[in-house]
């Protein structure tokens, strides 16, 4: 055993036992992050701060919610909504920020993407990342579902009978998730299990895993300039900060990234207060109804562009019926964004304006993301539906050509070399 000596301070009394000063060096006063980077590497905390106010605001909700398809729905927008001192507030909170957490994972993603932050080492970090989306959409649709709205029952089971077009397994593998044969209460309390406890079990591991693995690559910067952590951050201890090209986490970082969290703030409780239902569908206002089909269903936004890819193809084509073709293309959306370091087969590490190539294949991606998601919602008829087909397809394509587009576009600037 290790002997201890008295402490001299409540921190030295700590620190003996937890080691929490070598802690706070490698996590925050010592974590060094480079100097020239934007407001757009704040979106981690501002991720941080809204999965927070989820958990914080979804514990009370869980305090007066009935996961039962008969209380489900009068719990949420009676009990809460009107009977409980500031329910409304707490609802108004977990719903602006479940929709306002996938506005900023998507800049973070996309700002990823675009400036190459996947390259060169972090891998993981954006694999993670992710894991971290994935887990988030799971928790997003399992929360949809709750309000047991007309809306949230039908996407429910549009979703969830998706499940059946996998081969062999997937008629057993939709009555095994909805409990049942059709979405009932079963389907409401399992999907209520998996929102309040096991999806952000696995977010919270995710979140952790996710620091740790940008703790040794280091974060990207906007240039995408290498350099020796190391060597600048002996100048930043030593006095020199002005040509030193790193700043520690804490609190020179961190104070930036408060002050961005300020200016968030103030759009987030705006929206809290005077346009909470700004995501949300008045239909979904209505209890749900096993017998009253809405005319036209769709889910939340932040889906809209992977529901469009899956119902885009609605003709056979080479004997494969289009329900398949759909969910084989959905399959694809959802999954290739997690090998994009892999199909990125250019060894630039730069922002995408500084690519010759790759900025118009990121510019296309983002618009053929802003068609899907605006044709997601509308009912997929006429020319509404070709130009569904259209967008998907391209989605496909963007991607298959991605590896031959950087690959050529390596040669071009080893070329010029």
């Amino acid at each position: 055993m290790a002997e201890f000596k008295k402490a001299d301070s409540m921190l030295e009394w700590f620190d003996q036992r937890l080691g929490v000063v070598n802690f706070a060096k490698v996590m925050m006063t010592e974590y060094w992050i480079p100097k020239n980077i934007n407001f757009l590497w704040a979106m981690g905390v501002l991720l941080t701060v809204l999965f927070t106010f989820l958990v914080v605001s979804g514990i009370f909700l869980l305090m007066y919610y009935k996961p039962d398809a008969n209380m489900a729905f009068d719990s949420v927008n009676y009990t809460i909504m009107q009977e409980v001192a500031y329910g409304w507030l707490f609802r108004h909170i977990h719903a602006v920020g479940a929709s306002v957490v996938f506005l900023i994972i998507y800049i973070h993603m996309f700002t990823g993407i675009y400036y190459g932050s996947y390259k060169k080492g972090r891998e993981m970090i954006w694999i993670s990342g992710m894991l971290l989306f994935m887990l988030f959409s799971a928790e997003g649709f399992s929360g949809y579902m709750l309000p047991w709205g007309q809306m949230s029952y039908w996407a429910a089971y549009v979703i969830t009978e998706i499940f059946g077009g996998i081969p062999f397994i997937g008629d057993d593998l939709v009555v095994w998730i909805r409990g049942n044969f059709y979405v009932a209460d079963a389907t409401l309390t399992r999907f209520f299990m998996l929102h309040v406890l096991l999806i952000p079990l696995a977010i919270i591991g995710a979140i952790v895993f996710h620091f740790y693995a940008l703790r040794f690559p280091h974060v990207n910067n906007e240039h995408g300039e290498f350099f020796d952590f190391d060597e600048e951050s002996k100048k930043y201890l030593a006095g020199d900060k002005k040509h030193s090209k790193v700043i520690p986490f804490w609190p020179v970082f961190l104070s930036k990234d408060v002050f961005v969290l300020g200016i968030f703030l103030i759009f987030f409780f705006y929206l809290v207060f005077f346009h909470y239902s700004f995501a949300m569908d008045p239909i979904n206002f209505d209890k749900a109804d096993g017998l009253k089909t809405p005319a036209h269903i769709y889910p939340e936004w932040y889906f809209l562009w992977s529901y469009e890819v899956l119902r885009g193809w609605f003709f056979e084509i080479a004997g494969i019926s289009g329900k398949d073709l759909g969910l084989m293309a959905f399959g694809f959306a959802n999954a290739i964004f997690l090998v994009i370091p892999w199909l990125d087969r250019s060894p630039i590490v730069k922002p995408a304006n500084q690519r010759p190539y790759f900025k118009y294949w990121f510019w296309l991606m983002i618009a053929d993301l802003m068609v899907l998601t605006e044709f997601g919602k509308l009912p997929p008829t006429g020319p509404n539906a070709w130009v569904g087909f259209g967008a998907s397809l391209t989605f496909l394509v963007l991607f298959i050509a991605l590896p031959f587009i950087t690959k050529a576009e390596a040669g071009k600037v080893k070329g010029k070399k």
